[in-house]
């Protein structure tokens, strides 16, 4: 995998999709709002105010914030063995391949090669993205039951979102159990393949390898065998306050994703309960991470008022939905498009001239 050349898995018409059915939902519910009022961006520009311009700001530094605290958690994880240059490439890269994969399938399969082409050893790049991802879902396991309690379920699944997969239809309740409980089990799966039973997953890759379907892949298979025990070993050696700070950078970088919705309602109208729409994002990420669109696009600009409902100002539904994805989707595309030429040309050279002076 190291010799092959990353920018083979940014193709056009990867990066195209996205950007097309997203703007194309987006710009559609935008058009049938100005067809319905046609003075509804006249009336935007005099009622806006330094207030709403603070707001925007404020979403701006909560988008931001999240990036940094994912950094900050990759540095961490790779005991600083990247640097805040390293670790911003590689997270923008890590967005930008979810950004243009199915939201089923997210970005952890690139982000093994992104890892591990810093110079980082196979096996600890899994263990870091497998302990990342563990995070992540340790946040929405611990988070959302107790944010959905507070605010009440009845008032946080408030849509009548309905999912058809396999002849059967899924209400809202339905499908965030469904998706809680793939949480869990992953969740477990990573705890025991790193925190408990190291040496079992070893033997289940080797046991891998030796079959005929997956011979081609039998040296690097093992290796990652290797190093999982290996890297097992050291994080199961970490501090508590190791674990502390991973965690809460976890879920400083979940709320300010959260929170940039939160600010650009506030810029258009007043948010009475804020933990509500905190709520209702909890229930709609869910829906999102089932998408089969390459980053939820189109899925996610049709969710955002339906999941929203109630706090948005009617008639613009579709213009705050399409800011929305302005802060939080398409920014990641433009800036993997710029870091990933860069990055590409830095991790070859330096792994050419590894092997150079090998």
């Amino acid at each position: 995998m190291s010799n092959s050349n990353p920018l083979n898995l940014f193709k056009f018409n990867r990066i195209i999709i996205p950007i097309v059915l997203g703007l194309g939902v987006g710009f559609y519910m935008i058009a049938k709002e100005y067809n319905n009022n046609s003075d509804i961006f006249s009336n935007i520009a005099s009622s806006w105010t330094w207030s709403s311009t603070f707001c925007i700001l404020i979403a701006c530094l909560f988008a931001m914030s999240r990036d940094v605290m994912y950094m900050y958690r990759i540095r961490l994880l790779s005991d600083k063995q990247l640097s805040w240059k390293k670790s911003f490439q590689v997270i923008m890269l890590w967005e930008f391949g979810s950004a243009i994969t199915p939201s089923v399938v997210g970005g952890s399969a690139l982000a093994f090669f992104i890892v591990s082409l810093e110079g980082i050893p196979v096996g600890r790049s899994t263990a870091i993205v497998m302990i990342t991802a563990l995070l992540d879902e340790l946040f929405y396991l611990i988070v959302a039951p107790i944010v959905i309690l507070i605010v009440a379920p009845s008032m946080a699944f408030a849509t009548d979102f309905h999912f058809s997969f396999l002849g059967g239809t899924f209400g809202e309740v339905q499908i965030f159990f469904i998706g809680y409980s793939f949480m869990l089990l992953l969740t477990l799966f990573i705890l025991v393949a790193i925190f408990f039973y190291p040496r079992g997953f070893k033997k289940f890759l080797y046991r891998l390898s030796n079959k005929h379907l997956f011979k081609k892949w039998q040296h690097n298979l093992q290796k990652v065998g290797d190093d999982i025990v290996t890297s097992s070993t050291e994080f199961k050696g970490k501090s508590f306050w190791f674990w502390s700070k991973a965690y809460l950078c976890t879920v400083c970088s979940w709320t300010s994703r959260f929170f940039v919705v939160n600010f650009i309602l506030l810029a258009f109208t007043p948010v009475g309960n804020h933990l509500l729409v905190f709520a209702r994002q909890l229930v709609m990420w869910i829906i999102l991470c089932i998408s089969p669109t390459p980053g939820s696009s189109g899925i996610a600009e049709f969710a955002f008022p339906l999941f929203l409902n109630g706090f948005l100002p009617s008639g613009l539904e579709g213009t705050i939905a399409l800011l929305w994805r302005i802060f939080t989707y398409y920014p990641y595309i433009i800036l993997g498009i710029i870091v990933l030429p860069y990055w590409s040309r830095r991790v070859f050279k330096k792994n050419k001239n590894k092997k150079s002076n090998e």
